[in-house]
C-alpha cells in the first residue's frame, strides 16, 4: 500500500489552488507521471530534497510530493 494515499497526495497538490480554479491534478495517473519523472531525475543524479540515504528513487520523490519540496506545474507554467 502507498503511503500517504493517492487522495491524500492529490490534496498536498491542490492546495494552493484559488477557489473557482481548476485543481492541477485530477487523476491518480498525474501523480503516477510526475513522480515518475522525479523519480528519473533522481536517479539521473539530481539533489533530493528530503533525506534519502537508504530509499529508493520512487519513495524520495513522493515523500518531496507529499512535504510540497516539488510541485507539478499545469500546461501553462
Amino acid at each position: 500500500m502507498l503511503h500517504p494515499s493517492y487522495s491524500d497526495l492529490m490534496k498536498v497538490v491542490n492546495s494552493e489552488v484559488e477557489e473557482g480554479e481548476a485543481p492541477v491534478v485530477n487523476s491518480r495517473y498525474s501523480i503516477v507521471m510526475a513522480t515518475s519523472k522525479r523519480a528519473r531525475q533522481l536517479i539521473g543524479g539530481e539533489d533530493a530534497y528530503v533525506e534519502s540515504a537508504g530509499k529508493k528513487p520512487l519513495s524520495v520523490a513522493i515523500e518531496e510530493l507529499d512535504k510540497s519540496e516539488i510541485k507539478i506545474l499545469n500546461e501553462e507554467e
